[in-house]
C-alpha cells in the first residue's frame, strides 16, 4: 500500500538533557496506538521507555541512541527519531537532523533554554530544520512559558509565536487555551486520551485575545490574503493555519505549544500541530552532486516514478549483521532491486528490508518515497549514498565533531582480547566521533571520544555485550603543538651507500598560518627542485607535522614554503627529497619557538544560585576564565572556558560541591596556549617516557 507522500511527516525531537524528549516521545506512541501502556524514562515498573531499549539507557533514564519508529496520526504517516540530549552523543543528533524534515524543539518550561538547547538550535540551522517549540514540564514548580518564548527569540534568534497558552501552571495546570480555535481544552481519562473542549475561562480571554493578535499579526507576513483579511477583521482560521505553515517551512516563524508530557496534557495538540506545520518531504529542497558531471547539483524529486536516490545515515551491528537506516529522498526501494553504492562503487541488490520500531522490526516488501527504513545485510560506512545503478549521485554527509578525549584501554585476560578487537571494529563504524588507535609509541590501544560519559558508555557495553573486561588508563588529552614564528631552513640531505647514493637539498621557511592546519606553497623558479620532486617534498613537510618534538603530539597550523634547493642526475629521487624536507623541517622547527596547545572546553553549570561561589571556585582552581554568569530566581548559570585536561572527574566534584542539586555540559571551543609552568610539566613528562620506553 502506497503512502501518500503530502501526509507524511519525518520528524525528530530533540532538546537539553532532562527536558523530557522522551516522555514526549512515549505519549506520542501512546496516544498514535502505537503501544498500549505508558513505560517512564526511570519507571517504578522497571520496564523503562520504549525508545530508550537499550538496558543502559534504562538504567541511567538517559537516550544514548537516536531511537526511529513509525506512527500514525489522524491519516497522517509520521517517521518518528528520539536524540539524545548529551552533547557528548552529539553525532546521534548530526545525523538524524540530516535526514529529517522537521523538529520538535523540546524545552523546560523551568530551565528554558538551555546550553544544549543552543547547540541543538545551530545544528536544526545546519540542516535547514523547520522547527516547533513544545514547551514541556509546565507542572514544575517555578515553570513560566512566557519567559521562555522570550529566550527563543533573545538567545536563540528565532521568531516564536504561541499557538496554545496554559490553563493555569505548576500543580495547577489544568489544560491548555488553543488560539486558533478560541477554545480551552481539557484532557481527562486515565491518560489524559479524552480531549474535552469548552470556553476559555473568563481570567484568560484578554490574554487569549492579546496572544491571538500577535499570532496573526506575525502569520501575516508569510501570507498576503491574511494581512488583508486581518486589516478587515475577518481572518479565518484556516487562513491562520496556511500563513503559520508557510512561515514555519521557511524556518522564520516558530509555533510554539505548552503542556506537560509527564503530566499527559497537550500531547495530542501537539501532534496536530506536527501535521498542520511542518513540512511533507515534497516541500524539502534536498540536492545531491553529480560525480559524472563536474559535480554539479541535481535537485531531486520527492517523486515515486523518479529513479531512486538514498542515504545510509545511522548503522547498527547487531546479532543478525548490519543493520542500515536508509532516508529515501527519490524513488522507491523495492526487495529486490539493485543499487548501486557511489562511494564504495559497488552495486548490490536489496534483501531484507525493514520498518524500525525502536528496536523491534517489522518486514516490508518497498520503502516509499520521503520515508526512514532500514537495510539488512549491506556492506557500507555511516553517509553512503545509494542511488539507481544509472545514476552516480553523491549526497552530502553530515557534519562530524572531532573527538576531545583519549584513554587507553587493556584487555584483562586473552577471552577479553579476542573480543576487544571485535567490539572496536563495531563501536568505530557504527559512531563516528568514537575513534581508536593503537599509539606506535607505547603499543597501547587508545579510544578517543566525546566527553567522559560517551567512553564511559562504550567501555560499559564491551562488558555487556562481548563479556570484554578493560582497564583504563589515564585519560590522554588531544595536546597539539605550533609555532609562533617564522624560521628559515636550508638542509640538503646526502647519503652514499655505494652504487647510486640519495641527495636532495631544500630551501625556504616555515611561517605560523591561523587559516589552516597545514599548507604547502611551492615557491622555485628556474628548476632548481624538479617538478616531479615537489610533491615528495609535500609528502615529507606532511610527515614532519605528524609529531612535534615538544611532547610528540601533531603540529598545526603552519605553512611551509619552499623557494630554493638542489638535485643530482643520479642520485636524486623521492625518498631523498622526504628525507630532505623531514630534516628541514627539524632544523627550521626548534628556531620557530614552538608551543604547546591544549583544547580549551566551553563549560556550562546550572544549579542552585547559592552555590554559585562554589562554581567561580572550582572553575578557578581549574584555569578556567568565567565568561558569563545570570541569576534567575533561585537558579544560576556559569560559563566558562576550561581546559579540557582540568576537567576530569568534574561531574564528582560538581555533585559534592552542590549536594547534587547542579549539572554542567561542556563542548570543544577552540585550541588555546598552555602556560609555562604547565608546558614544562608536560616536556617533562615526556622525556621522561620515552627514557623509560628506551631503557625496556
Amino acid at each position: 500500500m502506497a503512502i501518500d507522500i503530502l501526509k507524511m511527516r519525518n520528524i525528530g525531537i530533540s532538546a537539553h538533557i532532562d527536558s523530557g524528549k522522551t516522555t514526549l516521545s512515549e505519549r506520542i506512541l501512546f496516544y498514535c496506538q502505537k503501544i498500549h501502556a505508558i513505560h517512564e524514562v526511570k519507571g517504578k515498573d522497571g520496564a523503562g521507555a520504549t525508545m530508550d531499549s537499550m538496558d543502559l539507557e534504562r538504567e541511567r533514564g538517559i537516550t544514548i541512541q537516536s531511537a526511529a519508529t513509525n506512527v500514525q496520526w489522524k491519516d497522517y504517516d509520521i517517521n518518528l527519531i528520539d536524540t539524545p540530549g548529551h552533547v557528548d552523543f552529539t553525532i546521534e543528533v548530526e545525523r538524524s537532523l540530516r535526514v529529517l524534515d522537521g523538529a520538535v524543539l523540546v524545552l523546560c518550561a523551568v530551565a528554558g533554554v538551555q546550553s544544549q538547547s543552543i547547540t541543538v538550535d545551530r545544528q536544526l540551522k545546519r540542516y535547514h530544520v523547520p522547527r516547533l517549540a513544545f514547551i514541556n514540564k509546565c507542572d514544575r514548580t517555578g515553570a513560566n512559558p512566557f519567559r521562555v518564548k522570550a529566550q527563543l527569540a533573545e538567545k536563540l534568534g528565532l521568531n516564536p509565536v504561541f499557538l496554545t497558552l496554559p490553563i493555569g501552571l505548576e500543580d495547577k495546570l489544568e489544560g491548555v487555551v488553543d488560539l486558533i480555535d478560541m477554545k480551552a481544552i481539557y484532557f481527562d481519562g486515565d491518560n489524559g486520551e479524552d480531549m474535552r473542549y469548552a470556553e476559555i475561562p473568563a481570567h484568560l480571554v484578554a490574554n487569549a485575545e492579546k496572544y491571538r493578535e500577535e499570532l496573526i499579526e506575525s502569520a501575516s507576513m508569510f501570507d498576503d490574503e491574511l494581512m488583508e483579511a486581518a486589516l478587515e477583521g475577518n481572518a479565518t482560521n484556516e487562513q491562520i493555519i496556511e500563513a503559520v505553515r508557510k512561515g514555519c517551512v521557511a524556518e522564520a516563524l516558530v509555533p510554539v505549544f505548552v503542556g506537560s508530557a509527564y503530566k499527559n496534557k497537550a500531547v495530542q495538540v501537539l501532534l496536530d500541530g506536527v501535521v498542520r506545520y511542518l513540512p511533507n518531504p515534497t516541500e524539502v529542497r534536498n540536492i545531491a552532486l553529480d560525480l559524472d558531471n563536474d559535480e554539479a547539483e541535481v535537485v531531486l524529486k520527492a517523486d515515486p516514478a523518479e529513479k531512486a536516490v538514498a542515504l545510509g545515515f545511522k548503522l547498527e551491528d547487531g546479532q543478525y549483521g548490519q543493520l542500515t537506516y536508509v532516508r529515501i529522498y527519490q524513488g522507491e526501494i523495492k526487495k529486490g532491486t539493485e543499487l548501486y553504492n557511489t562511494r564504495s562503487r559497488k552495486k548490490f541488490k536489496v534483501g531484507r528490508l525493514v520498518r524500525m520500531h525502536a528496536n523491534n522490526m517489522e518486514d516490508i516488501n518497498e520503502g516509499f518515497n520521503g520515508d526512514i527504513v532500514a537495510l539488512f545485510g549491506v556492506e557500507c560506512a555511516s553517509g553512503d549514498t545509494f542511488c539507481d545503478p544509472s545514476l552516480n549521485y553523491a549526497m552530502t554527509s553530515m557534519y562530524v565533531p572531532e573527538p576531545v578525549i583519549s584513554l587507553s584501554i587493556e584487555p584483562k585476560d586473552k577471552k577479553s582480547s579476542d573480543q576487544l578487537g571485535k567490539a572496536l571494529n563495531r563501536f568505530t563504524k557504527e559512531d563516528p566521533t568514537f575513534r581508536t588507535y593503537v599509539d606506535p609509541e607505547s603499543n597501547q590501544t587508545i579510544i578517543q571520544g566525546m566527553g567522559e560519559l560517551h567512553l564511559e558508555v562504550y567501555i560499559e557495553r564491551m562488558k555487556r555485550e562481548y563479556k570484554c573486561e578493560v582497564d583504563t588508563g589515564m585519560p590522554q588529552v588531544a595536546y597539539r603543538e605550533a609555532i609562533t614564528q617564522r624560521a628559515d631552513f636550508n638542509y640538503t640531505h646526502k647519503k652514499q651507500t655505494g652504487g647510486s647514493g640519495q641527495y636532495g637539498k631544500v630551501a625556504g621557511w616555515i611561517e605560523p598560518n591561523a587559516e589552516s592546519n597545514y599548507e604547502f606553497v611551492d615557491s622555485i623558479k628556474g628548476g632548481s627542485i624538479p617538478k616531479e620532486f615537489i610533491t615528495s617534498c609535500d609528502k615529507g613537510f606532511k610527515e614532519s607535522i605528524k609529531k612535534g618534538s615538544l611532547i610528540g603530539f601533531p603540529i598545526v597550523n603552519t605553512k611551509v614554503t619552499i623557494n630554493d634547493g638542489g638535485s643530482h642526475a643520479v642520485d636524486s629521487s623521492d625518498i631523498a627529497f622526504q628525507l630532505a624536507s623531514i630534516g628541514a623541517f627539524r632544523e627550521a622547527y626548534e628556531k620557530a619557538k614552538p608551543v604547546i596547545l591544549e583544547p580549551i572546553m566551553k563549560v556550562e553549570i546550572e544549579g542552585p544560585t547559592e552555590f554559585q561561589g562554589n562554581f567561580f571556585a572550582s572553575v578557578n582552581q581549574r584555569r578556567g576564565l568565567i565568561s558569563s554568569s545570570s541569576e534567575d530566581g533561585h537558579f544560576c548559570k556559569v560559563e566558562a572556558e576550561v581546559p579540557l585536561s582540568e576537567m576530569f572527574g568534574f561531574s564528582t566534584v560538581i555533585r559534592s560541591l552542590s549536594q547534587g542539586k547542579a549539572e554542567f555540559t561542556m563542548e570543544f571551543l577552540k585550541y588555546g596556549k598552555v602556560p609555562t609552568n604547565v608546558s614544562e610539566q608536560l616536556r617533562k613528562d615526556y622525556l621522561e617516557k620515552r627514557r623509560l620506553e628506551h631503557a625496556k
